[in-house]
């Protein structure tokens, strides 16, 4: 097992431990949302108020992860369903998205709560993913759920390009079998494309695939609220 996590970056304290930096943050949130509400494309308004508010990368990226616009978030809450609706259903997970978000906050990383009551963090695959200490422990929070959800079945689906997905994949099968889960797997090329399109209940915190998919449920929220993991959460709004 590697001794790797996904904790917090050295600054992260500086950048978003402060009452000082959190207004600031805050401030920029709500900016960014009137910007989009407005139409402004996404990086051109980030960039606004990154510049206004002088902020950092990953402070940039936090708040991005944050804003979305009044109509995104009409659109989100209108296709969120909830535990009850995911009963005898097949659940389509965004397999990077969810497993790297669980690893990050089970090794203490700051995890952001959106407008749209998602969770985010500030971690990314870039090309290749490496199991980390905490990886275990995340897979068997999705299986808590899984039981408790009632669903018939439980597909993850991951990049094809990324570096070691086949072996991910392979770990998440091995585990389904072991724990007699009825799970299944898959590689895709564009696996956002994949669940907005192709999947009745998509779990992801991913803005394009919440825009875009035909329903959705708010998993780490889920477990947040029922598993009470110790999380280190960064409310923006």
């Amino acid at each position: 097992m590697s001794n790797r996590n996904r904790g917090k970056n050295t600054g992260d304290e500086v950048l978003f431990g402060s009452g000082k930096q959190l207004d600031k943050l805050k401030s920029a949130v709500q900016d960014m949302h009137y910007l989009l509400s407005r139409k402004y494309a996404e990086r051109a308004a980030s960039e606004l108020v990154g510049n206004h508010y002088r902020l950092k990368t990953r402070q940039i990226q936090a708040v991005r992860g944050a804003a979305a616009s009044e109509f995104q978030l009409r659109n989100r809450e209108a296709k969120e369903v909830q535990l009850q609706d995911l009963e005898d259903k097949i659940i389509y997970l965004d397999g990077f998205n969810v497993l790297i978000l669980l690893e990050s906050l089970l090794s203490g990383a700051y995890i952001f709560e959106g407008m749209d009551g998602c969770f985010r963090d500030l971690s990314g695959v870039h090309g290749t993913y490496k199991k980390v200490m905490q990886t275990p422990a995340s897979i068997e929070l999705v299986a808590e759920f899984f039981r408790k959800s009632g669903a018939a079945g439980l597909f993850w689906i991951f990049d094809k390009p990324v570096s070691n997905s086949g072996r991910i994949k392979q770990m998440i099968l091995d585990f389904a079998v072991e724990n007699d889960l009825n799970w299944s797997a898959g590689l895709e090329f564009n696996p956002d494309k994949f669940l907005a399109e192709g999947a009745e209940i998509a779990v992801s915190s991913d803005a394009w695939i919440l825009d875009h998919c035909k329903s959705w449920f708010n998993l780490i929220g889920y477990l947040i609220r029922e598993e009470k993991p110790a999380v280190n959460l960064v409310k923006i709004f």
